[in-house]
């Protein structure tokens, strides 16, 4: 089964702005079921996310990427805002978007998430019973323990300027100033909010060619992010969810992946020896990609 060159554009609004996507659409199927995809910590959708869409459309699925508020060519100020609140928000706007559409099948619907969205999926899925089926990849789950990881790995050198960053910018937010800016990545001795070995190559990899990497977001992520846990709301996902856990993960604990998956209803996981980053290119995007699509199309067809 092919799939159409072009995806349709398409604009949907999350609480009163304007939020922007993508459709994948098959061929040779009328409203096909649908998979719901989006970026983690300071991504955009162009940022390989079309890879797995086009996958999943040849396998006869049809599939939506967007970006939140303040990301890519979504409205909404300030710009690069990481705020789990609101990118729930957009998820469920999403969601309620591609329901109401006539050229898929709004109810075989899947979520699929990476990173920071694997966490939002999760919560997703948990208030929403309709949802059919999830993929969450390197999944984000636990603030706290993720946090307190990062801290441990970079110390006082860590943990100042990731103070400093929120301090700064707190103060804006209540008034409405233009924000304080923290680096999203940067070389291993300097701050970055993932401040991991090779993190900044590794997202720099996945940047278009023609598109600029606006490394930055607003330094009061970092008094959010330590009390955001999905797995808190695990054992409320009732749909089949695939789970792919990255043992050597340096930014996400993989002890966290695997208590995630104890608590999830009805989970298949997929353990693989790779970092972090390595979930979005060959050699692992292929395999992965594989086992996805045949998790996906098992339910989403029945």
């Amino acid at each position: 089964m092919g799939v159409s060159v072009d995806p349709k554009p398409v604009r949907f609004q999350s609480s009163g702005e304007m939020c922007r996507g993508d459709l994948y659409l098959p061929d040779e199927d009328t409203q096909p079921p649908i998979v719901v995809l989006a970026h983690g910590f300071g991504g955009e959708r162009t940022w390989r996310l079309p890879a797995y869409a086009r996958r999943f459309a040849q396998q006869g699925l049809a599939a939506f990427v967007f970006d939140y508020r303040t990301f890519g060519d979504s409205d909404g100020q300030p710009r690069n805002l990481v705020s789990p609140h609101r990118q729930l928000a957009d998820w469920q706007a999403a969601v309620n978007h591609v329901r109401a559409r006539e050229d898929v099948d709004g109810g075989r619907l899947a979520l699929w998430g990476t990173s920071l969205s694997g966490g939002h999926v999760i919560m997703t899925a948990a208030r929403d019973k309709d949802v059919t089926a999830v993929v969450t990849q390197v999944p984000f789950s636990d603030g706290l323990a993720s946090v307190a990881h990062m801290l441990w790995r970079g110390g006082v050198s860590y943990a100042r300027p990731a103070t400093v960053g929120a301090l700064r910018d707190l103060p804006r937010a209540v008034v409405k100033r233009t924000p304080h800016y923290v680096p999203i990545v940067n070389e291993e001795d300097r701050f970055g909010v993932l401040n991991t070995p090779n993190a900044k190559a590794a997202v720099e990899a996945l940047v278009p060619a023609d598109e600029t990497f606006r490394n930055e977001v607003p330094g009061r992520v970092a008094a959010t992010i330590p009390f955001y846990r999905p797995i808190s709301k695990a054992e409320d996902v009732t749909c089949p969810t695939f789970v792919v856990e990255a043992t050597r993960d340096r930014l996400i604990p993989s002890w966290t992946v695997r208590r995630l998956v104890a608590k999830l209803n009805d989970v298949e996981c997929l353990r693989l020896s790779i970092g972090h980053f390595d979930v979005y290119t060959p050699p692992t995007f292929d395999c992965l990609v594989d086992r996805q699509t045949s998790f996906l199309c098992q339910h989403l067809r029945e």
